[in-house]
């Protein structure tokens, strides 16, 4: 820690003070214990520097096991479930000296269960989910960073509403050990963070992996422009944004190129293994609820038609390959008048 830096008390007291100020009205916190969080604070105060998270405060979604508070995944299934230890990437984070605050609202199971979490900056409108307690928490001030997961965009389109960053990492960097997963080929942990310094903090020392804390610039990096199908749904405002963006990008040196996927294929692929896998992992869940938004394990007739979760999507993409895409011009901005 810096000499000028706060003690982890004064950071717990301080993220304390914003949860009681707004979360009446945000609902960003599934769980806080007061004086659970000031025990931790009091404990490194005391001690040794433990790690590069010494002493800060840290959100965890309410998907990952916590041993010291309550985790409910989103559910009234699981009220008042305590889980016997932390999620690994909880346990990594207080071994680095994190103070592990509370537990951050999450939709159901990560699901599309809207939940009560509302827009930091606008009460009348979501911050997206399933990471809807995380973002508004961040984006509120009440913590530098917060633990997500994500699925299809359940990190990036609520960093995104909320303003703040949001880092989905590659697949398997953060351990998903002591998560609650729902697809377990496409479930994925990461951070949401107020900056990408935070969140390569945060993401680095989850994934044990040190030479992610200290970011060097990247020279002419080489980045796509990607559109999918649903641009079409854009708003005027969102499309300046994605171009004010680009420019700026641009003008920092980055190489801009615009990319097409094959988002048809790609989509009929991942809704397969999407539905057939959530329906195994969370089977007692929809026996105990069937009521609720989770695919039911049993009958299955779009599953039990294909001789494997993923044939009928493969059998999709094999008969119907795309044309080559042609090239496309490397984008550049305009010059800046000097």
């Amino acid at each position: 820690m810096k000499q000028d830096s706060p003690s982890a008390l004064e950071a717990v007291e301080a993220a304390l003070a914003a949860i009681e100020a707004r979360d009446g009205e945000l609902h960003a916190w599934a769980a806080v214990d007061p004086e659970f969080a000031r025990r931790q604070a009091r404990a490194l105060d005391d001690g040794l520097v433990r790690g590069p998270l010494h002493g800060i405060p840290v959100g965890v979604k309410d998907i990952f096991d916590t041993a010291d508070l309550p985790t409910e995944y989103g559910s009234p299934i699981y009220k008042g479930h305590r889980p016997a230890a932390d999620a690994a990437c909880v346990a990594a984070a207080r071994a680095a000296g994190a103070v592990i605050l509370g537990k951050t609202v999450t939709t159901e199971f990560a699901t599309m269960v809207p939940a009560a979490t509302v827009h930091p900056r606008d009460p009348r409108r979501t911050p997206g989910g399933s990471s809807s307690g995380s973002a508004a928490a961040v984006a509120a001030g009440m913590v530098r960073f917060a633990y997500g997961t994500q699925t299809v965009g359940s990190i990036i389109r609520p960093a995104a509403y909320c303003g703040v960053v949001g880092y989905k990492p590659s697949y398997g960097m953060l351990s998903r050990s002591g998560m609650k997963m729902g697809a377990e080929s496409l479930d994925t942990a990461g951070v949401i963070a107020r900056n990408v310094a935070d969140a390569a903090l945060l993401a680095g020392v989850s994934a044990m992996r040190p030479e992610l804390l200290e970011l060097e610039p990247l020279d002419k990096p080489l980045l796509g422009l990607c559109r999918s199908p649903n641009w079409q749904h854009m708003t005027r405002e969102g499309a300046d944004a994605f171009a004010t963006a680009a420019e700026q990008l641009a003008r920092k040196g980055a190489r801009l190129t615009e990319l097409v996927l094959p988002f048809d294929e790609l989509d009929a692929a991942a809704s397969t293994i999407l539905v057939y896998e959530m329906a195994r992992g969370l089977a007692y869940a929809a026996a105990r609820c069937p009521i609720r938004n989770i695919p039911r394990p049993w009958p299955m007739p779009a599953i039990a038609a294909a001789r494997s979760p993923t044939a009928s999507a493969i059998s999709t993409r094999s008969s119907r390959r795309a044309p080559p895409a042609k090239p496309r011009p490397v984008w550049t901005a305009p010059a800046i008048p000097r």
